[in-house]
């Protein structure tokens, strides 16, 4: 049996609060692992592009403000 299949195995025999709270811990995980990648792209400049293109709609006035929310 793999580790993924014993972890498996666990999450079913998890209680309905156990389950939320290790779901709340994978997602915060995750979302960790993208911020780390995002800062990674940006040091390496392959973010750059955008910052480049930022700034020829913002000369070319073709910017718009985000929208708020209601």
């Amino acid at each position: 049996m793999s580790c993924v299949e014993e972890i498996e195995r666990a999450i079913e025999n998890l209680t309905p609060e156990e389950f939320t709270r290790l779901a709340e811990r994978i997602h915060a995980i995750e979302q960790e692992k993208w911020d780390a990648q995002i800062d990674r792209d940006a040091d390496e400049g392959r973010l750059d592009f955008l910052r480049e293109e930022a700034r020829t709609e913002s000369r070319q006035a073709l910017l718009k403000n985000w929208p708020t929310a209601s």
